[in-house]
């Protein structure tokens, strides 16, 4: 049986973790002995775990590495990052996450982090940009070459969510009065091609962007034809100002493995690749999945205590403002609850299938905001899609816990109570799952920040309401 790419990652990583181990089962015998602590044993030991260290980890992929440091507490995560060969170091700082990279630049020596910061692509420095001291980043940009500075200081300047921050300058241009062969000659030119080549652009002598080649024309054509002649235009072509979360919704759609970024006068400014693209949805997607639960993407799994607990407070703090609304909804059917002990075990469930049933629905209006697929003509059919979903779902379910909540307590009214309160909050649930998300929406925040702890509010709150009242009724009922 072939092993899963999860396990050959384990097995590259374990030498290290068992070297971390062993390495600190010394140290805690060593710190035993005063004596001991600063002997020149111990600095030989050191030395020599160091140096083992360090011939591990250069043989491991710079991804690899990072998803080490990311994986280890503290005091390991200094541990391996100073044995960091100095090659992967800059590709490691771009590849964490913003919490680990800007640990590592803190921790990290002035003179260590320039020399990293000075071997890195212009390209991927612009991501750990704003982590950088002042000082590191005027001495790096006043030691640029003029190109690369003009570079760093375009890219940057845009938003972190938009194409022009994303895009590389790493492309393959071809004017368009080339020929076949002239361009063949100029590929073999090169030492090596740009990431996820698939097609060079055409430009004129100003780099107006003409059309696309692709490669493989190149060698199904003969040597005398014109570029001009083969070239396609682009299927898609991008603004540097456009949100890179559309972007990536092109490449998935159309299967792209390049695509090239122009001005407003299309001239060509850089090229937007698939990895990049592909990394950049998957930190969105991870994002809306922290946000639903109230909590960072970015948040370090290993990061003091102090600041874990401080970005979680205001979730606490509404969670708890919304529950104990909640429990003043319970508090005016006190009454009632007294007469029919049953009510206080049977309403929980009423809340609960509502919360999962509006949970459902948010995550598809999410889903669909976020790729583009709702809009005003095609609400109202979302909208009664998902209600008539919840009231067939009702219908069933709440006949069936009815149907238990009659047999359980010997009471048909009860069970009359429950079936009509499961329909009505399952129809409440849904209803709030398309509001609340399209309302976040349309007032420029993120729907899956919040859309959960409102929800929740809701579904809670009507369903003690709906289910309640509903049961005072028939109690007030019962007694006349």
């Amino acid at each position: 049986m072939h092993a899963s790419a999860r396990q050959k990652l384990e097995h590259r990583l374990q030498p290290i973790l068992d070297l971390l181990r062993k390495q600190g089962l010394v140290e805690q015998l060593i710190d035993r002995s005063e004596e001991d602590r600063h002997s020149l044993g111990a600095e030989l030991l050191h030395r020599q775990h160091h140096q083992e260290l360090r011939r591990k980890l250069a043989h491991l992929h710079p991804a690899d590495v990072t998803h080490l440091l990311e994986m280890l507490p503290p005091d390991e995560r200094s541990a391996v990052w100073g044995s960091v060969p100095a090659s992967m170091a800059g590709a490691i700082l771009a590849e964490a996450s913003d919490p680990v990279a800007e640990g590592l630049i803190e921790e990290t020596a002035s003179d260590r982090l320039l020399n990293i910061c000075e071997a890195m692509d212009p390209d991927d420095l612009g991501f750990i940009d704003d982590m950088l001291p002042t000082a590191i980043r005027e001495e790096l940009v006043g030691g640029m070459a003029e190109r690369d500075r003009s570079w760093h200081e375009t890219t940057v300047n845009y938003p972190e969510h938009s194409v022009g921050y994303l895009m590389t300058r790493d492309m393959l241009l071809i004017e368009a009065g080339a020929t076949v062969r002239d361009t063949l000659k100029y590929l073999r030119s090169l030492e090596d091609f740009p990431d996820h080549t698939d097609q060079l652009f055409v430009v004129d002598e100003r780099r107006h962007l003409l059309g696309a080649l692709p490669l493989k024309a190149l060698f199904l054509n003969p040597l005398k034809t014109p570029v001009s002649e083969l070239a396609m235009p682009a299927p898609t072509v991008f603004m540097p100002e456009q949100d890179a979360s559309e972007a990536g919704q092109a490449f998935d759609r159309y299967d792209l493995v390049s695509a090239p970024v122009v001005d407003s006068r299309d001239r060509i400014l850089g090229r937007l690749t698939v990895d990049v693209v592909m990394n950049f949805l998957r930190e969105e997607a991870e994002e809306d999945a922290f946000l639903r639960e109230g909590l960072r993407r970015d948040e370090d799994l290993f990061g003091p205590v102090i600041e874990s607990a401080r970005s979680r407070w205001m979730w606490l703090a509404l969670n708890l403002m919304t529950a104990f609304v909640a429990s003043r909804v319970i508090g005016l059917f006190e009454g009632s609850i007294e007469k029919l002990v049953a009510l206080a075990t049977l309403m929980p469930i009423v809340a609960s299938i509502g919360g999962n049933t509006g949970n459902q629905t948010v995550a598809l209006v999410v889903r669909g905001l976020a790729l583009s697929q709702i809009n005003r003509e095609n609400l109202r059919y979302l909208a009664l899609k998902e209600l008539g979903i919840s009231v067939m779902n009702g219908l069933i379910w709440g006949s069936i816990m009815g149907a238990v909540a009659w047999l359980l307590y010997q009471n048909p009214e009860l069970g009359l109570v429950m079936a009509a309160a499961t329909l009505c909050n399952l129809i409440v649930a849904a209803a709030a799952g398309i509001v609340v998300p399209i309302v976040l929406d349309r007032l420029e925040r993120d729907p899956a920040l919040g859309s959960s702890v409102v929800l929740t509010f809701i579904t809670d709150s009507m369903g003690f309401f709906i289910f309640l009242g509903l049961a005072t009724f028939m109690v007030q009922g019962q007694s006349a």
